[in-house]
C-alpha cells in the first residue's frame, strides 16, 4: 500500500508540472478540433499502424475516420479501412487516457510516445517517468485501470 501511495504522490507531482490534456469525453482527444469538426484522438498517430507494425506513424487529415465523436488520422486508406471495419480492435484502452492515471482514478493525457502493446491491446501513458514506473509492474495498473474505467468512463476529467 505504501508503494501505491508513493506512486500516487509521484503522479500528482508530475501532473502539477505537466501540460496535460483533460477531456470530458470518454476518449482522450487533443486540444482543438480537426478539419472534420471533431477532436483528434491519439495525437494524430495511426492506431492501426501502431498495433499492426509496432510503429508510431503519423496519420494525415486526408485519411480520417470518426469513432464515437473522436477523429483518428491514418497513414493510408488501407489502415483507415481496417480501423473502420473493427475499430475496437485498434482503439487504445481506457479511452486513450493514461493507463496509470486511470488505475488511480484519474484521466490524464495518454501520449503515444509512451505506449505499450500487451496481449494485442494498446496502452498509453502520460510521460516517460510514468511509463517507466508502469514497466516495473504492468499487470497491477492494467487490472486496476480496467476496474476503474468502468466507474470513471463517463465522468469528466475535471470532476475526478
Amino acid at each position: 500500500m505504501k508503494s501505491l501511495t508513493t506512486i500516487a504522490v509521484a503522479v500528482v507531482s508530475i501532473i502539477a508540472f505537466s501540460p496535460a490534456t483533460f477531456a470530458a469525453e470518454e476518449y482522450n482527444p487533443s486540444n482543438g478540433l480537426t478539419s472534420v469538426g471533431k477532436p483528434l484522438g491519439m495525437h494524430g498517430v495511426d492506431p492501426v499502424a501502431f498495433l499492426d507494425i509496432g510503429n508510431r506513424i503519423g496519420g494525415a487529415a486526408t485519411h480520417t475516420a470518426i469513432h464515437d465523436g473522436a477523429a483518428y488520422y491514418f497513414s493510408s486508406i488501407e489502415t483507415m479501412k481496417k480501423f473502420q471495419a473493427t475499430p475496437t480492435a485498434y482503439l487504445p484502452q481506457n479511452g486513450g487516457f493514461c493507463t496509470f492515471g486511470v488505475s488511480v482514478g484519474k484521466k490524464f493525457d495518454g501520449d503515444p510516445k509512451f505506449a505499450a502493446v500487451i496481449d494485442g491491446k494498446l496502452y498509453l501513458f502520460l510521460n516517460e517517468q510514468i511509463f517507466r514506473m508502469f514497466q516495473k509492474d504492468k499487470a497491477g495498473p492494467i487490472s486496476k485501470a480496467a476496474a476503474n474505467w468502468k466507474k470513471i468512463r463517463t465522468v469528466a476529467a475535471t470532476d475526478l
